[in-house]
């Protein structure tokens, strides 16, 4: 507690200000989510606070970013959808999703898996964060251009057929639910097809508009109709928006060009008196429990979500440690990894329960937090409060601002969020793969693949296929590091230093196989070829195991092929120093000393060398 209170004055000019950064933030990606801008603010007040109390790093300031609302929009879309547009009926489970999310990132924490996210390949990262950025930039476009497609109604007619479809599909599956048969009581069906009114099916048309315009693809089909109807005072004050946010910053950086930004557009339409959109309305009232994501809990529709929540967990903890790092080289301390998953969960876990979208250690607003004077926990708990305070004291103001002011914002965040460095390295990464006649490099591959799957399909889906890819491609790397270190060699070839004083009247009839690391599923394939590589005049192949540290069961059985080849053909095997772990492999499926005797296995080469001097003859 002393500790917490070392730093009074750099913690709290650095907490005030980080909050004051993170408000147009907070605002557009909770408008962003689809959850509206009381639900980025919920998000950003308690995840900063808890997160900042519980976590494992002292600077760190934890809000909604822009990768954790891309994930986030894709499950609100999808369950209100699955929940006929109804955002109230979704959002027990919606909130569930998320509070999934935070108790798997704890239970990473308290497993001590903060130390492993590192090892998340940088490609995947790289192909991810510039697909959010693209994501972003799209989706906004539309708000950007003041079209919004539930009042596109020449569109929202197409689907009205569809709708009417629906609409009795629900009716006949409530009626099979209740065990009324159809066939025997169609009057009741008529009955309550006749009460579909106009308004019924425009709102599940609307519905139907609105998702098939979400996303990347969306956006880009229904794109050539909002170009057609413009709303120029909507996209003046993007554009207005996104100069004053870049050129603002050349200017100073002290003062968040963001807010500047936000501040001057809002006052313009303000004392212009412009018909603008604004946001949608923030209630101003200290955020409550939202007990239906308890009381309405059903296994059955959260199941579908089950690795979304996790690949969500997953994100924000990747996020939320590479922000550690950029604040373990500015103040030159050191995070503690698991401690920091634990606040991160507990964050994500209270915002959920409280209506919050998920969040995230936020790189600009630690770094902003840092440089104004914070130092301890404390800092990120004052930016907590302090927008509460705004919350509270200017919420009815704040419902004044312009959504496309927003979208403006958004915009920015899309561009700065993009990995510039990782798309400028493409050139120069070695091409290590080859794929017909063109050379080209996995990391590449990794990267393009990540970021098309990710903005053209589905985030969740692509950093899992992106991870399988990336692993596949090192698996087939270190087989091929492993085959090209230990070929089969003749004793007139290279041989190891201990092999110098082999019998040459014997080179003909013994063959060395080095094994040089692991032999595991990866390098089975090479190690596979052993036995027609052997040339006739071979009766004898000596097995060094000395470097082989492991063996998987694919290496096992690769193995174990072999020697009954090799004892088909009447040749003898012989192994030295077999190590622990493949020793107690062999063992179990009887390889030693079914297939290679105690006799014929070796501790040292040298107790080898005596037994082939002994045994075996020179026939050439």
């Amino acid at each position: 507690m002393k500790h917490l209170f070392s730093n009074i004055k750099g913690d709290l000019f650095g907490g005030i200000t980080a909050g004051i950064v993170a408000l147009p933030l907070a605002l557009a990606f909770g408008v962003s989510s689809g959850l509206g801008p009381s639900a980025g603010l919920y998000g950003a007040i308690l995840i900063a606070f808890f997160a900042s109390l519980f976590g494992g790093t002292s600077t760190q300031i934890s809000g909604p970013t822009a990768p954790m609302t891309a994930v986030s929009m894709v499950v609100i879309a999808s369950i209100i959808a699955a929940n006929d547009g109804n955002v109230k009926q979704a959002l027990p489970t919606i909130l569930t999703v998320f509070l999934l999310a935070g108790i798997i990132q704890v239970g990473l924490g308290l497993l001590g898996f903060g130390k492993y996210i590192r090892y998340i390949p940088y490609p995947v990262v790289s192909g991810f964060m510039t697909a959010i950025g693209l994501i972003i930039l799209v989706t906004q476009i539309l708000p950007s251009t003041g079209y919004y497609v539930k009042e596109d109604s020449s569109f929202v007619d197409k689907f009205k057929p569809k709708a009417q479809e629906i609409i009795l599909k629900n009716i006949l599956k409530e009626e099979a639910g209740k065990g009324i048969l159809v066939i025997n009581d169609i009057k009741e069906t008529l009955k309550r097809s006749s009460k579909i009114t106009e308004n019924d099916i425009l709102k599940e048309a609307k519905i139907l508009a609105s998702k098939e315009a979400s996303g990347v693809l969306g956006t880009l089909k229904v794109l050539p109709r909002a170009l057609k109807s413009i709303n120029f005072l909507e996209l003046a004050l993007a554009l207005f928006t996104i100069l004053i946010i870049y050129g603002f910053k050349r200017i100073t950086t002290v003062i968040p060009s963001t807010l500047v930004a936000l501040v001057i557009m809002t006052a313009a339409t303000l004392l212009l008196k412009l018909e603008y959109r604004p946001i949608e309305k923030i209630t101003g009232s200290f955020p409550i429990p939202n007990l239906a994501i308890f009381s309405k809990f059903s296994i059955t529709q959260i199941k579908p979500y089950i690795f979304t929540a996790f690949t969500l967990a997953l994100l924000g903890a990747i996020d939320s440690l590479l922000t550690s790092v950029v604040a373990d080289n500015m103040t030159k301390t050191k995070h503690k990894p698991n401690k920091e998953l634990v606040g991160q969960g507990i964050g994500n876990s209270i915002a959920a329960i409280f209506g919050g979208i998920p969040g995230a250690g936020a790189t600009i607003r630690t770094v902003i937090n840092i440089k104004s004077g914070g130092k301890t926990k404390l800092s990120g708990m004052i930016a907590g409060i302090m927008l509460l305070i705004i919350l509270l004291g200017l919420g009815p103001i704040a419902s004044k601002i312009p959504a496309a002011v927003l979208a403006g914002v958004l915009i920015t965040v899309g561009i700065g969020v993009m990995d510039y460095k990782g798309l400028k390295a493409i050139p120069n990464l070695p091409k290590d793969l080859k794929m017909g006649p063109i050379k080209i490099s996995s990391e590449v591959i990794i990267m393009i693949t990540v970021l098309l799957l990710s903005t053209f399909w589905d985030l969740v889906y692509a950093v899992g296929i992106g991870l399988v890819i990336a692993s596949l491609i090192f698996m087939k790397k270190i087989g091929d590091v492993t085959a090209r270190r230990s070929n089969i060699t003749s004793l007139k070839e290279k041989a190891w230093d201990d092999e110098s004083e082999f019998p040459e009247n014997l080179s003909k009839e013994v063959f060395i196989k080095h094994i040089n690391g692991p032999l595991f599923f990866g390098s089975t394939s090479n190690f596979q070829q052993l036995a027609k590589q052997i040339p006739d005049t071979a009766t004898t192949v000596i097995i060094r195991m000395g470097k082989m540290p492991y063996v998987d069961q694919s290496g096992l059985f690769a193995l174990e092929d072999i020697l009954i080849d090799l004892e088909k053909n009447g040749i003898q095997v012989l192994f030295v120093d077999v190590l622990q772990q493949p020793k107690y492999m062999m063992e179990k499926i009887g390889i030693i000393p079914e297939l290679i005797s105690k006799e014929h296995t070796f501790k040292t080469f040298s107790d080898c060398l005596e037994w082939v001097k002994n045994n075996v003859k020179n026939k050439i």
